[in-house]
């Protein structure tokens, strides 16, 4: 046998298919509809399409990232703005996501020039120089990042810092925010290696991110430093919070301490044991801000933990791989709601660390859980109701429909309150965590 492709062979796989009449049908089939909708199994998909949950908490109108990569912090906001209602008491309301993408932006070019800074040695072509020439600033983002971001800017109201051209399709914005960063890379290098002291490369760098500011400011505008916040409660009383700060706003208004969350990981793979704690290397949007740390546990934990906080009437910002068995329009998420195995006529048996290992899985979106259903009869968890961010088209008007095993197989990651951690997983936490490479899966942001 030769290593090449030969003629003969391609008779005997043009026999192979069609030998049997069926291959001509569904040829015709996925030609006009594609293999997803060609593999769609309407019995298991009617059997989730169903908006009716045993906890189903309240949460504000649905939202809209629009095309900008944002899902992490209308994710967060999500959450966050909540407790800005409970403790107002009005019915709707929300945060700003365009403020904190402002912020987001000039702390990630200033720790992308701080990287390039600290690896001056590293060859040009390099592993680590290539990462992180890659994307200096994307969309993307983690819990923790969010974070790092409300602790150092606090947070406004939507009406006080509105959405953007910009900051709805950030394409633009970024690609020359980009084109700034590896210029400002390249000079940076160049100069380190004429024998620039790294202190008056550091100077440079100050004039660097004021450019950044100023493009940051035509494209989303100057953030505000006070604002008034006015509003009426559910009893129709006019309320006005007169110049108040975003960190101040963050303190009265939102009240929560955003120290007792922490981000629980399921990635069950060797290069990833479980029952550590767990950082990548390279992580983060503020320099000085805290890591990112999770906690690898098994997914049966994981869900113990999310149902308690559900329970307890608080929903769950998570992060998954999104796009895995997805009916959009109806916002079903569940593999067995897809019958692409018999269509195709093969066998797709990586689990779900060897998808993470071999290239076929990673955390690309974050979401928030407001609702499960768990059978009366078997107490088993039937299926999950998911806030998304893509506007009122998705789903049941932007709320979706995870099955358990879709939750098993492509939810990565639930930030949980610390309060219902073991003391040995709150011991874990505190350990010294296991450092991934930052080209790590696990070091994925989401979008």
């Amino acid at each position: 046998m030769t290593n090449e492709i030969q003629l003969k062979d391609i008779e005997k796989y043009s026999k192979a298919f069609h030998s049997e009449e069926k291959n001509t049908i569904y040829q015709d089939t996925v030609i006009k509809n594609g293999i997803g909708k060609s593999s769609v199994n309407p019995e298991a998909r009617n059997k989730l399409y169903n908006d009716s949950f045993s906890i189903n908490l309240d949460a504000g109108r649905i939202t809209d990232q629009q095309r900008s990569g944002r899902c992490w912090m209308f994710a967060a906001t999500n959450v966050l703005r909540l407790e800005v209602m409970k403790n107002l008491n009005i019915d709707n309301m929300e945060l700003s996501q365009a403020y904190l993408f402002f912020w987001d932006k000039l702390e990630k070019s200033n720790f992308f020039l701080e990287n390039v800074l600290r690896t001056l040695e590293e060859p040009l072509g390099s592993r680590l120089l290539d990462f992180l020439l890659t994307d200096p600033l994307g969309d993307g983002g983690q819990w923790t990042m969010i974070c790092n971001l409300i602790s150092k800017y606090g947070v406004v109201p939507k009406t006080v810092y509105p959405e953007t051209a910009s900051s709805a399709m950030s394409m633009e914005m970024d690609r020359y925010l980009t084109l700034l960063l590896r210029s400002d890379a390249c000079e940076i290098r160049n100069s380190a290696a004429k024998g620039t002291p790294v202190e008056t490369l550091r100077g440079r760098k100050d004039k660097m991110l004021c450019d950044v500011y100023r493009i940051l400011c035509f494209c989303l505008g100057e953030p505000p430093k006070t604002f008034d916040y006015e509003y009426v409660d559910k009893e129709k009383k006019y309320h006005c919070i007169s110049g108040t700060t975003p960190q101040q706003f963050f303190k009265d208004c939102v009240k929560v301490n955003l120290d007792d969350y922490v981000s629980i990981l399921n990635c069950p793979s060797p290069l990833r044991p479980l029952n550590t704690a767990i950082t990548v290397d390279f992580l983060n949007n503020v320099e000085g801000g805290n890591p990112v740390v999770y906690l690898n546990l098994p997914m049966k934990r994981l869900k113990e933990l999310v149902l308690k906080q559900l329970k307890d009437g608080q929903v769950v910002w998570f992060g998954s791989d999104v796009s895995q068995y997805l009916t959009r329009d109806e916002g079903i998420m569940a593999p067995e709601a897809f019958d692409v195995d018999k269509l195709l006529g093969v066998k797709f048996n990586l689990n779900k660390g060897e998808r993470v290992d071999y290239g076929e899985s990673l955390m690309t979106h974050a979401m928030v859980i407001t609702g499960v259903n768990i059978n009366e009869k078997t107490k088993k968890v039937e299926r999950w109701k998911i806030e998304n961010s893509w506007g009122d088209k998705f789903g049941f008007q932007g709320f979706g429909v995870a099955s358990d095993k879709w939750f098993d197989e492509f939810v990565f990651q639930a930030v949980i309150n610390k309060k219902y951690l073991t003391e040995e997983e709150l011991a874990l936490l505190e350990s010294e965590p296991l450092h991934l490479n930052p080209w790590d899966p696990m070091g994925s942001l989401a979008l």
